[in-house]
């Protein structure tokens, strides 16, 4: 029964498609409280283009069940409009919003045309507003899902810029690292060390800790898997950024750095690689 009120309610929304379509557009201009996130002539497009594939769908589905394949256009539209809004800067409620919204126009047409009928109207509208809070449950859905996948790459993004690896000399790479180290960061930290290494053939890479706010037995773990990885590349690394409180603190964890060299700055590990690497500074002379 619910599944021939459906198909029913696609010949109203095929018969009443212009009043239909009108009062949705009003509704949706009176709720909507950001009109600056979507133009009014990309809102009546995607409004009509929703309607349309609703319709059609409505029309010759054999499944009232939203996640069937008949649904599969809808569900594919629907996904498509709800990730465009999230990254237009759509709130979930407003995102289900543009479909709930189709409840009152829908059903001031159901009401007219079924005037007579009390038990078809409220059969109609009972199956009409289910099915649109499906639809609108799955907008959220979508829309959670695009943001989460915006975050994790912004997320990405932000860890490839906190991991700057530069040229300090011929042979000579800096990695200085500022925040904490997790093994995500690790990740990305070793990918880029070992890129650079590749790209400038150095021979020596300063990992400089200035900026790590704490080094526990974790971080420890990390830094001595991203010196490993250096040397397989043939590189050695020196650690720079070695606090007081941090020397105490590897000391108490009894973490094991004696086979890495380890500096209080970066200026004194940039004068060791030098050294090594053949190259020194000579003072500039002043000219009387």
């Amino acid at each position: 029964m619910a599944n021939q009120a459906l198909n029913q309610m696609g010949e109203l929304l095929v018969s009443q498609q212009d009043r239909i379509l009108s009062d949705w557009l009003r509704d949706q201009a009176a709720l909507s409280s950001r009109r600056g996130l979507l133009s009014q002539a990309q809102n009546r497009q995607e409004s009509e283009e929703f309607f349309t594939v609703l319709r059609s769908t409505l029309q010759r589905a054999h499944s009232d069940e939203f996640d069937s394949p008949d649904w599969n256009e809808v569900r594919q539209l629907v996904a498509t409009l709800s990730a465009a809004r999230a990254r237009q800067g759509f709130t979930p409620s407003e995102t289900a919003t543009f479909v709930f919204s189709l409840k009152q126009a829908v059903f001031g047409a159901l009401r007219q045309t079924l005037a007579g009928d009390a038990p078809a109207l409220a059969e109609r509208t009972w199956a009409f507003s289910t099915l649109l809070d499906r639809i609108g449950l799955y907008t959220i859905e979508v829309f959670q899902q695009s943001r989460e996948e915006v975050i994790a790459r912004q997320q990405q993004e932000l860890l490839e810029l906190s991991t700057p690896v530069v040229q300090l000399w011929e042979n000579v790479i800096a990695l200085p690292l500022i925040g904490t180290l997790d093994s995500a960061r690790t990740q990305v930290v070793m990918e880029n060390l070992l890129q650079k290494i590749v790209e400038t053939g150095s021979s020596i890479a300063i990992i400089d800790i200035t900026g790590v706010p704490t080094v526990d037995t974790l971080v420890a773990q990390h830094l001595l898997k991203t010196v490993a990885a250096a040397r397989l590349m043939g590189a050695d690394c020196i650690i720079s950024g070695i606090r007081p409180q941090i020397a105490q603190t590897i000391v108490h964890l009894g973490v094991d750095l004696s086979e890495v060299t380890t500096k209080a700055t970066l200026a004194d590990a940039f004068i060791v690689a030098l050294k090594r690497s053949g190259s020194a500074l000579e003072p500039t002379r002043k000219v009387a």
